[in-house]
């Protein structure tokens, strides 16, 4: 069965999807172009340039017709007033003065492009970051990594050199036509007629090669499926002695590479061998008929030189234009996509906001009052129905239930990921409408289950709590964490790389380094998802003393899936259903006969 072809970073390998270029793909274009403001004069050079480089180049044909008409009279005795000296000082006068236009139109556009597309880069990871949780889970990390990567490397090509070789080419064809016009009326129409054919000839063929090319990649791309997936079971493929079915498996995709590879080097040599016999026929014919028009007088020798020339020239430019239409369809489809990603609404976060410690300072009380609420992509299940919950400032809240009661989703909403569809949740006297997200969320600090650590170092990781820490305060937050001890152990202390996700460290370790990165946070309110469920006991002691040493003084909400962890929680709120069946102390509530949190307590210690 075919699979995505997808790169090691997310991104489709495959060929970018086409648009049709039509009045609004190309109004949607049009609107990016404010990314070049900033930079417009640099832009409105580059378009001068690309003028001036077109007319030299242009011109240099023109003088190789002087210098040889010049040489020719100059054999028959005939005087000029230019000599083949003269006009060949030009010609290199021409050249280098055509050299630093085309240099300064590249330069140019090569600036211009890449600090504009480098400004939509950043607006739109900015835009993804302020997306909601809803946003996330129903979008593949590849495919918006292909709207940060592929999507505007196409753009970016399209303004670095898809756009100014156009310019230039319908300037070249403008003009060249006009000469060729001017040269001869007769060897024009004789050539025009002919090199639309060309033309057609390459379309068709290269949409023929990139379609077999596009078999090809897919083809590729599963063998390469094969070899990870393989390797990444590589022990079931020991245990059940399957080293031959695999070899044979991953054998017969390749076989089917080859075939297809081979197909489309017939192709393309095919292509090649006609192509390069119509361009050669052309000029054969056009210089056949030419010699005519020379023995008629109608056209003299270097007449006939420049025509050649400014053909290859207009035939070179037609037949480029199939190129730069396809690679125009495929950057309006990235533009397209880019600004639907950009016109989605995200959160309304003001980005890097210091805290109002005056006005949005909390205290750490917080309100659930009749909180209902359902997953956008499943808004017929409601998750929670009715919940209330009154946590005052510094108290420790215990939430438990059973797998899908809804205790995941309570933690969610304090964090303010979604919002609830009915009830009113309080920070101290701000409803959720009278408080900024980023103030909230400066005072809030989450220690998951499943801890994910970025690729740096011990110490950069601890740091995201609060990125402008001292090293003094990141170190006493990791002795705070129970992990000082650990970290200097290591050869390279606290510039230690942690790997991929933190790979290289054990599941305790990671708890410890997001423990001491809230401790260095020192959030107001804490909000613990089983912090502690996936760890051995060695390293759970070593957590939890670490999560005491968090909690102490602060608000803190404890989502847990080891009852005896929570014994000592100032209030133990037991969800079932969506809904808070109990709630009170430990002791309160194993004194309800058959209540829910003693069968939870009796089932864990059995």
């Amino acid at each position: 069965m075919a699979r995505p072809n997808y790169n090691s970073n997310g991104t489709s390998k495959e060929e970018a999807p086409k648009a049709k270029i039509n009045k609004e793909s190309v109004k949607e274009a049009l609107l990016l172009f404010k990314y070049i403001k900033p930079y417009r004069w640099k832009f409105i050079w580059g378009l001068i340039f690309i003028g001036l480089s077109g007319g030299t180049t242009m011109a240099f044909p023109y003088l190789l017709k002087q210098l040889i008409d010049s040489a020719n009279n100059l054999s028959k005795g005939i005087e000029s007033t230019q000599t083949p000296t003269t006009i060949a000082l030009l010609m290199f006068g021409v050249l280098t003065i055509q050299m630093v236009f085309s240099f300064l139109r590249v330069y140019l556009f090569t600036f211009v492009g890449e600090h504009a597309l480098g400004d939509l880069r950043k607006d739109i990871y900015r835009h993804i970051l302020t997306m909601s949780m809803d946003f996330f889970s129903s979008r593949r990390v590849g495919e918006l990594s292909n709207r940060i990567s592929t999507d505007v490397s196409q753009i970016q090509d399209a303004v670095t050199t898809v756009f100014a070789e156009l310019l230039r080419g319908v300037l070249i064809l403008i003009i060249g036509i006009c000469l060729i016009f001017y040269l001869s009326a007769k060897l024009t129409f004789l050539m025009l007629s002919i090199v639309p054919v060309i033309a057609i000839i390459a379309v068709v063929f290269s949409k023929r090669i990139r379609k077999r090319s596009r078999e090809a990649q897919d083809q590729l791309a599963e063998s390469g499926t094969i070899v990870q997936e393989t390797l990444q079971a590589i022990a079931n493929v020991k245990a059940f002695s399957n080293e031959y079915f695999e070899s044979k498996r991953y054998g017969n995709t390749i076989d089917k590479v080859v075939q297809l590879a081979i197909g489309n080097g017939i192709l393309r040599g095919s292509f090649i061998a006609i192509l390069l016999f119509s361009v050669f026929g052309v000029v054969v014919l056009v210089v056949w008929f030419g010699t005519g028009l020379m023995q008629k007088g109608e056209l003299s020798f270097g007449d006939l030189t420049a025509f050649v020339v400014y053909t290859a020239f207009v035939g070179g430019t037609m037949a480029g234009f199939a190129d730069m239409y396809s690679q125009l369809q495929k950057t309006l489809g990235a533009t397209q996509r880019v600004r639907e990603l950009l016109r989605e609404t995200g959160e309304s976060i003001a980005v890097g906001t210091p805290l109002n410690q005056e006005k949005y300072k909390l205290s750490g009380k917080v309100t659930l009052k009749n909180i209902a609420f359902s997953y956008p992509s499943r808004p017929e299940l409601m998750v929670l129905k009715d919940v209330s919950i009154d946590a005052n400032a510094g108290q420790q809240i215990a939430i438990v239930g059973a797998s899908g009661a809804g205790k995941s989703t309570l933690a969610a909403l304090l964090l303010r990921f979604y919002e609830p569809q009915q009830g009113q949740l309080l920070f101290d006297e701000f409803s959720t409408l009278d408080i900024p997200l980023e103030q909230l969320r400066q005072q809030m600090a989450l220690v998951p289950q499943d801890i994910i650590l970025f690729g740096g170092t011990i110490m950069e990781n601890i740091a995201y709590g609060k990125p402008e820490a001292s090293v003094e305060e990141i170190i006493e937050a990791a002795k705070k964490a129970n992990a000082h001890q650990f970290v200097t152990a290591f050869p390279e202390g606290y510039d230690t790389i942690v790997g991929e996700r933190g790979v290289k460290l054990s599941g305790g370790q990671r708890q410890r380094i997001a423990i001491a990165r809230a401790i260095l946070k020192d959030p107001v309110i804490l909000i613990l998802d089983e912090a502690t469920s996936a760890l051995d006991s060695a390293s759970e002691q070593l957590v939890q003393e670490a999560l005491l040493n968090l909690m102490k003084n602060r608000t803190s909400f404890v989502i847990a899936h080891r009852l005896s962890t929570i014994r000592n929680a100032d209030k133990i709120i037991v969800l079932e259903n969506g809904l808070v069946k109990e709630e009170g102390t430990h002791q309160t509530l194993m004194q309800i006969e058959n209540g829910l949190y003693q069968k939870l307590i009796t089932m864990q210690s059995q």
